[in-house]
């Protein structure tokens, strides 16, 4: 009988998937702090979390039992992968579950501070009918800049160019063929930041990539640049992006993750150039479910030992007596 943890909520789709198999045994136990985790851990064969735990080393160490993590939803960052691969743990993501709800997501915020949508409905419901204060702008005809041309960035890409946006993307790994079938230019970095009205990042969260959005990266690019983050908050430099919007050379930002959440004292809350979400870029109905089933079904596959699809290491047993 396999034991599974889930320690971040799942939705109720995955849960029903756990009642019905006969060769396992789960708990849901969220907002445990670190300690309590790792003093259950030893119990279960798998953990399965969101980006509210973290599965740091002393975490995976404690899991003396553990033989798969998996991450419900793309970024792994909260989980030590290294870590996991010397202890030889799986670990596995959802890399398809939540593209669609992120790419929308995206297009969401770059209309919202296109055309001033968040501070005109205040407005409004205030009392107040400020239409010459709320002039807009279009994005037909505009260049938006993708940073990350994976699955989430094509899916921007597709429809960005829809509004008949020209596209172009930076991403060292695609080769510029796959961006030629799909209408979009690939380009090095350095020309994307001064071509781009728009920038969106969709990259993952490495060393390389910290913040990628900085002071040196902000006056490469055009004055009066929208910046839209629904990545990872760490891709950019807050305290150089809330500069850059005071001084009018960043015209507007959207953006959903933080570098710390929920974000405390964050130099971008409450200034007026910018639309907040609480990350919720993967947050629809239809990506929860996927998100919940395509996690159990893989994390119960590992243990069963049929399948390993979408695992991100290749664990070994660093030292067989750990």
């Amino acid at each position: 009988m396999f034991r599974i943890l889930i320690s971040d909520k799942l939705g109720a789709a995955g849960l029903e998937l756990l009642d019905q198999a006969e060769d396992v045994q789960y708990d849901m136990k969220t907002g445990l702090s670190k300690e309590e985790l790792m003093a259950i851990l030893p119990e279960y064969d798998a953990l399965i979390v969101r980006s509210g735990t973290q599965a740091d080393a002393d975490v995976l160490a404690a899991g003396k039992n553990l033989k798969v993590v998996g991450r419900a939803g793309v970024g792994i960052d909260n989980i030590d992968v290294d870590a996991a691969s010397k202890r030889g743990i799986i670990v596995m993501n959802t890399p398809t579950a939540n593209n669609i709800a992120t790419a929308e997501q995206a297009m969401a915020l770059m209309l919202s501070v296109s055309r001033h949508t968040a501070p005109a409905h205040n407005s409004l419901a205030e009392g107040r009918w400020d239409r010459a204060k709320y002039v807009g702008y279009e994005l037909y005809g505009k260049t938006l800049g993708i940073v990350g041309f994976g699955r989430i960035g094509r899916l921007v890409a597709e429809r960005a160019q829809a509004f008949g946006m020209n596209v172009i993307a930076y991403d060292p790994y695609v080769a510029k063929e796959v961006g030629r079938d799909m209408g979009v230019t690939l380009v090095e970095l350095e020309d994307l930041f001064p071509a781009a009205d728009y920038i969106t990042l969709h990259t993952a969260y490495t060393p390389e990539t910290d913040k990628i959005i900085g002071t040196k990266s902000l006056e490469q690019m055009k004055d009066g640049v929208v910046i839209i983050n629904g990545a990872r908050g760490k891709l950019v430099d807050e305290q150089a992006l809330a500069e850059a919007l005071k001084s009018g050379k960043v015209r507007a930002a959207g953006v959903d993750v933080y570098s710390q959440e929920p974000p405390q004292n964050n130099p971008l809350i409450g200034l007026p150039q910018v639309v907040h979400t609480p990350h919720l870029g993967a947050s629809t109905k239809e990506a929860q479910r996927a998100v919940a089933t395509n996690m159990v079904e893989q994390v119960l596959d590992a243990l069963r030992g049929t399948d390993f699809r979408h695992a991100v290491n290749l664990p070994f047993k660093a030292d067989p007596s750990a």
